[in-house]
């Protein structure tokens, strides 16, 4: 067996012990047990979070040419960011409960709005391009 493989076998055993005994907490009806299974619910989110960004950039950063086409990506993604930001106007606005959305939050909210409409159009246009390409 490998090391990997090792610790994802008793990793997952570990895990399948905790569900067991969270299982029982919660057949017990006490409240210290939701504060015990929130923990380890936390806990669980932050090893798997954790597992998947490190797999994934040791995955890009062994190979040079996926390299070169995330920072690309990154690149198109983060200019379109800026396009979008400086086409937004943002204003001050006075919310519900009498906070007030200072001008530059929401230049940002308006940039992440044209972002989304622009990102649509984008995959609306990829989608019909190499449909019609296809069809060829």
């Amino acid at each position: 067996m490998t090391n990997i493989y090792k610790i994802a076998v008793y990793s997952a055993l570990s895990l399948s012990i905790l569900a067991v005994a969270s299982v029982l907490v919660i057949l017990s009806d006490t409240l210290v047990g939701i504060d015990i299974i929130l923990t380890i619910a936390y806990f669980i989110l932050f090893a798997i979070i954790t597992s998947v960004l490190f797999y994934s950039f040791k995955g890009i950063a062994s190979d040079k040419s996926s390299l070169n086409n995330t920072l690309k990506m990154v690149g198109s993604f983060l200019a379109l960011f800026i396009i979008c930001f400086l086409m937004s106007s943002g204003e001050e606005t006075i919310m519900r409960e009498g906070k007030v959305l200072s001008a530059l939050s929401s230049k940002f909210i308006g940039a992440a709005i044209l972002m989304f409409y622009s990102l649509i159009v984008i995959a609306s246009g990829a989608m019909l391009y190499f449909g019609l390409k296809n069809n060829k």
